[in-house]
């Protein structure tokens, strides 16, 4: 009888203890979201027409109109330099950061949160920017309020 229970305990302890590889279910490294507002009416979403790049780096939109986009940040460095194009007039967001690494499982490998996140913006067609946040570890809420 023992020896049953024994097996028992055995076998259930492996199956509950098993963890599937092969599938990623679990959160990625969350994105910024950009809202964009009306400079006059700072409560209310505009949407713009707009292009926006990585410094160096190919398009992310190109052509659209909004009013909130979500861009990455680079994990492998404390900042990331964006070019945000409104009808053929260009502004840069030069963000900073401190990156953390999590590890989530074996089949998802790790994520990064963002801490101590802040920066600044040239002011062309953007009018001014709030950083809403100092952490950014989900895409749940605004992270950069940019007013035009």
């Amino acid at each position: 009888m023992k020896k049953i229970v024994l097996v028992f305990i055995a076998i259930f302890g492996l199956i509950t203890s098993c963890e599937d590889d092969d599938f990623c279910n679990k959160p990625t490294t969350p994105r910024m979201i950009l809202v964009f507002y009306d400079n006059e009416s700072p409560e209310e979403k505009k949407s713009l027409p707009l292009s926006v790049w990585a410094e160096n780096k190919d398009s992310i939109y190109k052509d659209i109109v909004t009013d909130s986009i979500l861009i990455p940040l680079n994990t492998k460095s404390t900042s990331t330099k964006y070019i945000l194009s409104s009808t053929n007039v260009l502004d840069t967001l030069d963000l900073n950061y401190t990156t953390l690494d999590i590890f989530t499982s074996e089949a998802c490998g790790f994520i990064n949160h963002f801490f101590d996140f802040g920066g600044e913006s040239t002011t062309n067609w953007i009018k001014r920017v709030e950083f809403n946040v100092i952490k950014i570890k989900d895409e749940t809420e605004t992270h950069v309020a940019i007013y035009h």
